[in-house]
């Protein structure tokens, strides 16, 4: 859960410089009618709405007992391993999640 997989961006639309989320969806993923091949990486505006609203939701998740459907959100895949230049691979990107347990949790265990 702690590993990164996009990150933060910006297009030029015009006049206009909007923030994005870069990633590469997992194969099968659909983005407005587009289906990614777990290969191909694509910019999204975090604001977007999709052509289809009811897209969005997803009843085979949901309990046979509530009444609202689960949310369905696009998965993306962790980003390729890279090498230095000697040859080390580099760890995954990561969200520091160590650092949100230090915060929460750290003066209880002291």
């Amino acid at each position: 859960a702690a590993v990164r997989s996009t990150r933060e961006g910006t297009v030029k639309q015009g006049r206009e410089t909007l923030p994005v989320i870069i990633g590469t969806p997992l194969k099968g993923e659909t983005i407005n009618g587009e289906t990614f091949d777990g290969k191909a990486e694509t910019a999204i505006f975090p604001g977007d709405l999709p052509e289809k609203v009811d897209a969005v939701f997803d009843s085979s998740g949901s309990s046979p007992d509530s009444a609202e459907p689960a949310i369905r959100f696009v998965r993306f895949r962790p980003p390729k391993l890279e090498r230095t230049a000697e040859g080390v691979t580099l760890s995954l990107p990561h969200i520091r999640l160590d650092r949100a347990l230090q915060f929460l949790i750290g003066d209880h265990l002291a």
